[in-house]
Order: structure tokens, then C-alpha cells, then sequence
């Protein structure tokens, strides 16, 4: 944290550090598009601010302090962002509903580049993606806002604990004591504490064979390649399934009109996801559905389908429609 500011425009300097403060606050406030805002609204106290910051802390830090102070402003009142598991049990098909939920309530998906440092020590790297993992951002939301902060400042970006405190303004006692609890809430969590695989080549055969399996409707072939205990949920909607016969049953009951999709890969929340278009009445294909995956020894054990793909799709840069084969 020895960076200072420098005869280099002041725009410059601020926009290096974007996507680390965008990771950041999408950690903090669990949306990429609140934290993209948080980030806009830090550049620009930055820039009004920096004549009288004249290099007297490091400008990382400076920033940060800024950005949590926006963070902390935007969840005061405010509960935190959540995924259905969170909220009730699951249901079966027979008893789900189609009770939907406002967009505030549901942690949103983060793509790779807006939130992850493409280059780094391996890691550091594997520790970011880590930690954007769409488990690990639900238990962060459970956190009180600066038990929130201080885990994140000290866990996953490694400050000491005199950094924190003064970055909060508060003692090192204070963090320490925050940090204590904040990690007894992360360590009740397992799927929050499930390591994210590395996408090598047997994770890819995994997402490979779950495409073809699907894209062909092989349901039996599809459950082969889910854990026992694989959970489908599908914000807005605030019903959860869990288990293959559910999902099984599940895709091919009210989910019958997936048959036909086609499933572009992407990547999200520092894992694989799939872009999900479903057949169009007059030809072709159009958006359905983001699915951020989650996999552990070999299964996929998570599948989160984000519905709302008018703002979703954009975000990934992803074709609003493809055409028929």
C-alpha cells in the first residue's frame, strides 16, 4: 500500500483499480449492477477529493475507505441480498409454487472480468474467485455491514488488522473482535466453505457432458451427473428444489419447455456458468436463463438459474436471440 498519487491524471490512477473495487462492493452489497454504481459514486468523490489528498496515504487505501463508506451507507436499514435456501426449505414439484419475490431480495450473478483480476499470484487469484463464489457472497450477506467489511478487507484481501481499524476508524481490538465472529458465522456454512475447483480438463468434461446431456434432454444421463443432494432454484422465484429425483422430475414436469434449449458456456462468480436459450415460437432460439453451477468432487451439487435475462444477458455480452441451426 505504497502507491501515491502522481504527476499521472488523476483518472488514470482511479480507473486501475475499478475492477478490484467492483469485486469489492459486489462482496459488500451482493449485485454487480449496486456495485458498479457504489464504484461510479467512489471514482467520483475520488476525483473531487484528490487536491486535498496530495499523497498523504496510500491511494488503494484511500479508495477503499471511500468505497466502504459507500457500501456502508447504501445497507444502512437494509437487509441483506440472499438465495432461496436461505429463506425457507426446499419444496418438491408437487408443492411449489410460483411465488415470486422482489429483484432486492436475491444476490445476483457477477461475470468473471467485472469483479476478478485477470493476472496475478495463482494464489491470490484462487482466493479471489474464492470468494465471489455465489455461497460464499450469501454468507457475507448475513454479516452485519462492517462485520461484512472487516472479513472481506481481512480474509479475502489480506490488510491487517491496523489497516482495517483505521480504515474504519475503530480499534484493533474492534476488528479483531469482528472478524472472530465473522468467521465462526462463515464456518457454520459448508457449502460457503466448499473450495471452487479449478475449471481444468476434468471440470470441463464435467460442464461438457451436463451440456450435451441436457441439450439432447437426457434427464437420466443429466441426474448421473448431479450430487444426491444438488439443489435448482430460480430467482425471483423463492421455491428451491433438492435432490436428483426432484430436479429429474422437475425438468420433466412444469420445466418440459427447457426441451430443445441450446447452452452457450460462460463463466460467473468465478466458476461455470451456461447462457440458456430455450426454442422461440417463430424459429430460433431466445434467452431463457443464466445458470451459475456449482461443483465439488466430480457433481455438480448447485445450479442457480437467473431468470431476469433482459439485464443479465447484456451483462455477459451475450446475443439477445440465436438463430435456428
Amino acid at each position: 500500500m505504497t502507491d501515491v498519487i502522481t504527476e499521472e491524471p488523476v483518472e488514470l490512477q482511479l480507473e486501475r483499480y475499478r475492477t478490484e473495487l467492483t469485486g469489492y462492493c459486489y462482496r459488500m452489497l451482493g449485485s454487480v449492477f449496486e456495485a458498479e454504481d457504489a464504484v461510479q459514486e467512489t471514482m467520483v468523490r475520488a476525483w473531487r477529493g484528490h487536491k486535498g489528498f496530495e499523497g498523504r496515504a496510500a491511494l488503494r487505501s484511500w479508495l477503499y475507505r471511500i468505497a466502504t463508506n459507500v457500501c456502508l451507507d447504501a445497507l444502512n436499514g437494509r437487509k441483506g441480498r440472499a438465495r432461496p435456501m436461505d429463506l425457507a426449505g426446499p419444496v418438491t414439484v408437487a408443492t411449489a409454487s410460483a411465488t415470486q419475490l422482489p429483484e432486492v431480495t436475491w444476490i445476483g450473478p457477477a461475470p468473471d472480468g467485472r469483479v476478478l483480476p485477470e493476472t496475478g499470484d495463482p494464489a491470490e487469484v484462487a482466493a479471489q474467485r474464492e470468494s465471489v463464489k455465489l455461497a460464499f457472497v450469501a454468507v457475507l450477506q448475513r454479516l452485519a455491514p462492517r462485520q461484512r467489511a472487516v472479513l472481506i478487507l481481512r480474509e479475502v484481501l489480506g490488510w491487517k488488522a491496523a489497516e482495517v481499524a483505521e480504515l474504519l476508524g475503530v480499534t484493533v481490538a474492534s476488528v479483531n473482535s469482528a472478524l472472530q465472529r465473522a468467521r465462526s458465522v462463515l464456518a457454520a456454512d459448508a457449502s460457503a466453505a466448499r473450495p471452487a475447483p479449478a475449471l481444468d480438463d476434468a471440470h470441463r468434461a464435467l460442464l461438457d457432458r451436463y451440456v450435451r446431456a441436457f441439450e439432447a434432454y437426457d434427464m437420466d444421463g443429466l441426474a448421473a451427473l448431479l450430487h444426491e443432494d444438488v439443489t435448482l432454484n430460480m430467482p425471483p422465484f423463492s421455491m428451491w428444489l433438492q435432490g436428483q429425483e426432484e430436479i429429474r422430475a422437475w425438468m420433466l414436469g412444469p420445466g418440459q419447455g427447457c426441451r430443445g434449449s441450446r447452452l452457450l458456456p460462460v463463466t460467473a462468480n468465478g466458476g461455470p456458468a451456461l447462457a440458456q436459450y430455450r426454442p422461440s415460437p417463430d424459429g430460433g432460439h431466445e434467452p431463457w436463463a443464466l445458470v451459475v453451477l456449482e461443483v465439488s468432487e466430480g457433481r455438480i451439487t448447485g445450479l442457480t438459474n437467473f431468470l431476469d435475462t433482459d439485464v443479465l444477458f447484456p451483462l455477459f455480452g451475450l446475443p439477445d436471440r440465436l438463430p435456428a441451426e
